[in-house]
């Protein structure tokens, strides 16, 4: 597969609203502006996710703004107990009003609710997440602080277009980001620290108009290989990526470009529903990417209105494999944390 670099700075969209060069890039070249999008804002789709996970338990958060629905989430996942809990309050029609930064590499993304306040500050060289939620789960509030730093030279910056007119995706991964911090939850003051060392953290950074129904793959993860960071992001499912997928190791703060990869989730055939918590398989067309996935927590959720639907089935659990780098060199990877997800939405 031949994969367009985008390497020059210019803005994201032509006059018409399409994008001016599809592709991926390793920097934030393309330069997002809200006020260049042609389509209706009941159609724009932005938010910031974070993840941060150590293998044993694991904190997620999101602030989106998707038009007709804002939402704002908090997930606390205890990967060796077996349980999770999210909490997802809702806006109606924020159309933009949420007002998250048109880059990624600076700003304050926030949202207050009666019950909530998520505060996720950019700035250089480190990036701060802050987060309350009171009546979390069963035990309590939540309170959360963790500040993110080592911010990798490069990352997975994708601009994918959609048959349809003025859709289009614009999409960063931030992995091996270490973190440090800590969450408390419930009456109790039960704390769950973050040591550098050992937890990293990811950011999906998404800004634009999608089509109605879609169904991607995503996975991801972040850690360390003979004591070096490394990740990867690997996904599809949505979009014309002629020009580019957005596979992507990453070792050491650079960029190792794949070409396409295959989720293989027993029973993902259509005729029975997937087994997500029996073992997986990962294979790539190049053979640069080939990994088995040991799951151990199906963060799953299903929300129908039938008009708008999302079932979600985000899975956290272990890598071992071999991925291959730019350059011929093979990395053996064990027991890396991460997760993989298969998502079905019409919004």
């Amino acid at each position: 597969m031949t994969q367009h670099e985008i390497t020059e700075r210019r803005p994201l969209l032509d006059a018409s609203g399409n994008l001016a060069e599809p592709g991926y890039a390793r920097r934030l070249l393309p330069i997002y502006r809200r006020a260049d999008v042609k389509a209706s804002p009941l159609r724009r789709k932005e938010w910031d996710y974070y993840c941060v996970n150590n293998g044993r338990f694991a904190l997620a958060l999101t602030i989106a703004d998707n038009g007709y629905m804002g939402l704002d989430s908090v997930s606390l996942l205890n990967l060796e107990e077996g349980w999770e809990i999210t909490k997802s309050p809702m806006r109606l029609l924020p159309l933009g009003k949420t007002n998250l930064p048109e880059t990624s590499e600076r700003g304050t993304t926030e949202s207050h609710g009666r019950q909530h306040d998520l505060v996720f500050t950019a700035e250089p060289g480190r990036r701060v997440l802050a987060a309350q939620m009171k009546n979390f789960g069963p035990e309590g509030a939540l309170y959360a602080r963790i500040e993110l730093t080592d911010i990798p030279e490069e990352s997975m910056i994708i601009a994918t277009p959609f048959e349809k007119d003025r859709h289009f995706y614009y999409n960063q991964k931030i992995n091996c980001m270490r973190a440090s911090g800590s969450v408390t939850y419930g009456y109790g003051g039960r704390t769950y620290v973050f040591d550098p060392a050992e937890s990293f953290a990811v950011l999906d950074w998404g800004r634009g108009v999608w089509t109605y129904e879609n169904t991607w793959y995503w996975g991801s993860a972040s850690g360390l290989v003979d004591g070096v960071p490394f990740g990867f992001n690997i996904g599809y499912g949505f979009g014309d990526t002629s020009a580019a997928s957005e596979n992507m190791l990453f070792y050491n703060g650079k960029a190792h470009k794949l070409s396409q990869v295959t989720f293989c989730i027993p029973g993902d055939n259509g005729y029975r529903p997937p087994s997500y918590l029996y073992p997986w398989t990962f294979t790539s067309d190049d053979g640069r990417f080939e990994m088995d996935y040991r799951p151990v927590l199906d963060r799953a959720s299903c929300t129908d209105l039938k008009a708008l639907k999302s079932d979600q089935h985000q899975v956290f659990g272990f890598f071992t494999g071999r991925a291959v780098l730019d350059d011929g060199t093979v990395l053996e990877v064990r027991d890396l944390p991460g997760f993989a997800e298969k998502v079905l939405n019409r919004w």
